[in-house]
């Protein structure tokens, strides 16, 4: 008997998938802030918001993995710092018909070079530009992850400038 597994749909919902269907991928993103801003992306499936970051290869040590998604979808160089959070996800990407047992963190980096890549260098299929949103005008409800999460922590950020 089949078990199913019920995925994350990138664009709402839920959608029931064969386990040994999935595909595992353990993925790295950056929380970028910097003079006010948070460096954020563009989803271009789901139009939504992001942290820049993505899988991370098999053999590469997390904060490489981080540096190259950052570098690939910003220009962007990057010190590695602590991890922030942890989750783990089932996903269904609906583009390429593909679902994944994710294992996704979420690492503070420090920018170390600060020009970003015009929108036609951004090098990944999903992502694209790249751009500092003021952290008191963002709408956190167009983040397509870890909004809860980013919501908090800049709550924290606010109240420790205090």
């Amino acid at each position: 008997m089949l078990e199913y597994i019920e995925c994350h749909s990138i664009f709402g919902g839920v959608k029931l998938i064969p386990r040994e269907k999935l595909v595992f991928r353990p993925s790295v993103y950056a929380l970028i802030i910097y003079q006010s801003k948070i460096l954020l992306l563009n989803s271009r499936s789901a139009n939504l918001l992001a942290l820049p970051g993505g899988g991370v290869e098999i053999g590469e040590p997390l904060a490489l993995a981080l540096r190259r998604e950052v570098r690939e979808e910003t220009g962007l160089e990057v010190q590695v710092g602590q991890c922030l959070h942890f989750a783990e996800e089932f996903f269904y990407y609906d583009p390429e018909d593909i679902a994944f047992h994710s294992f996704r963190f979420v690492f503070e980096c420090v920018p170390l070079t600060f020009e970003l890549v015009s929108d036609e260098e951004v090098d990944d299929v999903e992502a694209e530009k790249p751009r500092w949103y003021d952290i008191q005008q963002l709408n956190t409800t167009k983040l397509q992850s870890f909004g809860e999460f980013i919501t908090n922590y800049l709550k924290q950020i606010e109240l420790e400038e205090r």
